[in-house]
């Protein structure tokens, strides 16, 4: 049994003059919704035993909000590949992953982690959190997928379970709604 939870950086400040998108930064909210999905992730005693994450300025410092948020920080493998990644590429990424991992956390963009997302979960009507996904993966939300494997490389579309499902709105209204698609 593997665990893959898929976190999208918090929101980012289109405010900030940069000159990549590479190095956007988060905006308040975003530090806040961070911060709030790492208390959330330590209430939930959730662990990960790898984490993989987008190098970009807005998925870093999304991390360090959520180590603030957790009480302790995970160690990170940076992937060049997980920055605006589409799921075909993210799959190459989790397939890639430790097998000594059983939960693996990814820290990335949409839209490619939706699009993962649906893609790995089976279109069944009346499934709620899938519908949910598919309606808005808004930033900082966190979707956990358990598969019934015992290496990554079998990960595979229509196989996994979409177990959890979490928008900072739904851990604090002043959070959300997410209204922009950065």
């Amino acid at each position: 049994m593997k665990r893959l939870t898929l976190l999208r950086h918090a929101k980012s400040s289109w405010d900030d003059p940069v000159a990549r998108d590479f190095d956007r930064p988060l905006n308040a909210r975003g530090k806040r919704a961070a911060r709030r999905m790492g208390r959330y992730i330590r209430d939930e005693q959730l662990d990960f035993d790898h984490l993989i994450s987008s190098p970009a300025v807005r998925c870093t410092e999304t991390l360090d909000r959520l180590w603030e948020g957790l009480g302790r920080e995970i160690e990170a493998a940076w992937d060049r590949r997980v920055y605006l990644a589409s799921a075909a590429t993210l799959m190459d990424v989790i397939h890639d992953a430790p097998d000594t991992a059983q939960s693996l956390l990814v820290c990335g963009h949409n839209p490619g982690f939706e699009d993962l997302i649906l893609s790995l979960i089976p279109d069944r009507a009346g499934d709620p959190l899938r519908d949910a996904v598919e309606t808005k993966f808004p930033t900082a939300a966190l979707a956990e997928i358990r598969f019934d494997i015992d290496a990554w490389s079998e990960v595979r579309s229509a196989s996994g379970v979409l177990t959890r499902f979490v928008r900072p709105r739904d851990l604090d209204s002043a959070l959300g709604p997410d209204t922009a698609s950065h």
